[in-house]
């Protein structure tokens, strides 16, 4: 459809010009079936009220004897007999009375004797009489001399018989049932006319009410945007989340549902959604558009930030976008341990100087003894010495190497790290990642709380041991128990250390930057541990003055077992396989 430009009309106009022409047709034939109903109802009024008219005159026993004696008769009477004849003035004295088109007698032939037309009378009645001659009663329809009438016609009988001996017809004229439809034609005309009204003023709110609720768009554009958006939102690795000004959510893409490992939520109440409350508190009325922050969910490290969605002036909600940080995190915790070792070996780059220069020194003055003696203690205690107490207790080289280059990090802050004597790792770290978060996290927290503390002599002691898997299979569990000199987690926590695993919580001083990854550290550790089937807990809140809170990890998974291996029960004890 195509305006008279030559432009194809918008939809909405389409719309309205097809609703207007459903209405305009409608009232169109509602019209045309109640005036068809009227004036069928008026000609079958019409009717029965010839019918009545015709059984009275037929049963007037004065007629009755008229019509028989004429029937008798070898011939008809002439019509100037006819005309001052009772018969006349019983038929014409009827029709008056009851304003009927005509009342006619005929005898058993079919020839009138009373008619409004004098001139009639005498001849043949231009309609069949056969049906009443034969003794039935019949309403009719049609046009005779008079016009075209609705009528009835009855057998007239001679008295004291059932002989027929001529029939009475009674006709009331349409033109006057026309004329009565027409009297009627101004209310159904009216009533039209409404209806036509209302209908076009439906047509337009409905046109209004689409517009508004298609923001003006055709179908077309409507299609497009609904294919760009299902291609941009599943494409995206971002996850975006869209909540509509009425608090529902109407798009939650497959990144969203994998970053918070959730179903698809679209639909549901943003209210009553099982997403973290820190999403909700984003899209708050007094929240604004704020920096981003930073959560646990799933397992993940996730930045989410929230921003208002306008078009034009209408508040369409909330679009907030999830973006996944768990592997910058991850390599961001491997580059400080890389840089942490890369420190530690600077650190003793000058002690490993000397110790050659040393040897060198030796062997300059033809001292060889001293310097394969000199050479054999370096052999048996190892070029590079960390300092970490009883660190030979660690087999592995990856433990070794992180824990020692922890070792000089907390050197430098006057704290000793050392390792408990119940350490036991015979088995090969696998998962230098997940065992870099968790423990890395743990020794800087329990650093942190040694310098915090109030004590004199600052420590951190680590004690870590593996054992085979519940499968017996070459992948095994580590346990990492971690303490130290601070002051506990306090009074406030005692009670309830589990807010230590909250997201944000820190006990660092001055303000927390979500940004920064602050109070994420135990929140991220606990959620790997726990994907992985393992956990991290509070074993000892710890008191102010006393050694300081004591923390437990179990990471299934992440270290390899030679097969012989023996379980180890945690308090030291051998147990075979």
């Amino acid at each position: 459809m195509r305006s008279p430009a030559g432009r194809p009309l918008r939809f909405s106009t389409q719309t309205l010009l097809l609703q207007l022409g459903v209405v305009l047709l409608v009232v169109l034939l509602s019209a045309a079936v109640h005036a068809w109903l009227s004036y069928d109802r008026s000609g079958r009024e019409a009717e029965n009220q010839a019918l009545t008219l015709a059984r009275t005159v037929a049963s007037d026993p004065d007629t009755r004897a008229d019509v028989a004696a004429i029937s008798s008769l070898p011939g008809t009477p002439p019509a100037s007999e006819l005309l001052s004849g009772p018969l006349m003035s019983v038929a014409e004295g009827a029709r008056t009375r009851t304003g009927a088109l005509f009342v006619v007698i005929t005898d058993e032939t079919g020839l009138r004797l009373a008619h409004p037309d004098a001139e009639r009378l005498g001849e043949q009645v231009s309609t069949d009489p056969s049906e009443a001659l034969a003794g039935r009663e019949v309403t009719t329809r049609n046009t005779g001399t008079l016009g075209p009438s609705a009528g009835a016609k009855v057998p007239v009988y001679a008295p004291g018989s059932q002989a027929v001996v001529g029939e009475v017809s009674v006709g009331y004229s349409m033109e006057t049932v026309g004329q009565s439809l027409a009297r009627d034609i101004g209310p159904v005309a009216f009533t039209a006319f409404a209806a036509l009204l209302a209908g076009v003023l439906a047509s337009f709110l409905l046109r209004h009410r689409l517009q508004r609720l298609t923001l003006g768009l055709e179908p077309e554009e409507i299609s497009t945007l609904v294919h760009d958006q299902v291609a941009v939102l599943q494409g995206v690795d971002d996850g975006v989340i869209g909540v509509s000004s009425d608090g529902r959510i109407s798009v939650f893409n497959a990144a969203a549902q994998r970053m918070l490992a959730l179903p698809d939520l679209a639909g549901t109440q943003w209210a009553d959604a099982p997403v973290p409350d820190v999403l909700r508190s984003l899209t708050r009325a007094d929240a604004g558009e704020a920096d981003a922050h930073e959560l646990v969910a799933g397992g993940r490290v996730i930045v989410a930030s929230a921003r208002k969605a306008l078009h034009r002036t209408e508040d369409l909600g909330w679009v907030l976008m999830l973006r996944d940080r768990t592997e910058l995190q991850q390599l961001t915790r491997q580059l400080d341990a890389v840089g942490t070792m890369s420190t530690a070996l600077r650190a003793q780059r000058h002690e490993f100087a000397n110790q050659l220069h040393t040897i060198a020194g030796f062997l300059s003055i033809g001292q060889h003894r001293e310097a394969r003696d000199y050479l054999g203690r370096l052999a048996a205690t190892g070029p590079l010495k960390f300092p970490v107490d009883q660190a030979e207790l660690l087999q592995d080289p990856y433990l070794q190497a992180f824990v020692g280059a922890k070792g000089v990090e907390a050197d430098e802050r006057g704290v000793t790290l050392r390792i408990g004597p119940e350490t036991l790792v015979r088995g090969q770290v696998s998962e230098p990642q997940d065992v870099t978060t968790v423990l890395g996290n743990l020794l800087d927290n329990a650093v942190n709380a040694a310098v915090a503390g109030s004590a004199a002599d600052r420590w951190v002691e680590v004690e870590l041991l593996d054992e085979a898997g519940p499968d017996d299979s070459s992948n095994g569990v580590l346990y990492i128990v971690v303490a130290d000199s601070g002051d506990g987690l306090g009074a406030s926590l005692a009670a309830d250390p589990e807010q230590v695993f909250a997201e944000g919580f820190t006990t660092a001083a001055g303000p927390v930057r979500s940004p920064g990854g602050q109070g994420l550290g135990l929140a991220l550790a606990r959620s790997l541990a726990r994907r992985r089937g393992g956990d991290i807990k509070v074993l000892e809140p710890g008191q102010p003055g006393g050694q300081g809170a004591v923390f437990m990890a179990t990471l299934p998974g992440v270290t390899r077992l030679e097969n012989g291996s023996h379980k180890r029960d945690f308090n030291g004890e051998d147990r075979n396989a």
